[in-house]
């Protein structure tokens, strides 16, 4: 009975530690790189096991300009959710998982359209995001930017 309590209690410490710091035991959080009405943003997006998760964005043109929200998902049919912006604007999207972890989605602000990718590096998100005519995505990581071609 002992060795099955140590090895629970091992197990326990064990598995706390591998979570990310940044997402509970059972969630994840990744890397979120949306364009709001032709402006980049960036964040994060945590989704938990049930499902259900939280969104946080931020423009790359107005630090201040900020963007939250919640989102449901599920294998079979996806995800949705409603964001709303520190401006007053507020959002509906969709979205489609390509693995558990990584996925695209699109929705409409008030203040006009937008594309998402949450989970996927830079250089692959680019065919999910519909960026503004005569632009594209530079640099990496947080250090993205909408450039001129």
């Amino acid at each position: 009975m002992k060795k099955i309590l140590l090895a629970g209690l091992a197990c326990a410490g064990l598995c706390g530690a591998a979570a990310p710091a940044t997402a509970g035991l059972l969630s994840s959080t990744g890397a979120v790189i949306a364009i709001l009405n032709g402006e980049l943003f960036l964040g994060t997006a945590e989704g938990n096991y049930d499902g259900a998760g939280t969104l946080s964005i931020h423009s790359q043109k107005n630090a201040s300009l900020t963007c939250s929200g919640k989102f449901t998902s599920s294998k079979e049919l996806g995800g949705k959710g409603k964001l709303q912006c520190s401006d007053g604007s507020t959002a509906t999207f969709k979205f489609q998982r390509l693995t558990i972890y990584k996925g695209h989605g699109t929705g409409r602000l008030s203040r006009g359209p937008m594309s998402f990718t949450y989970g996927i590096a830079a250089e692959e998100a680019v065919p999910y995001l519909k960026l503004p005519k005569g632009k594209k995505l530079a640099g990496n990581g947080t250090d993205l930017k909408l450039v001129n071609l």
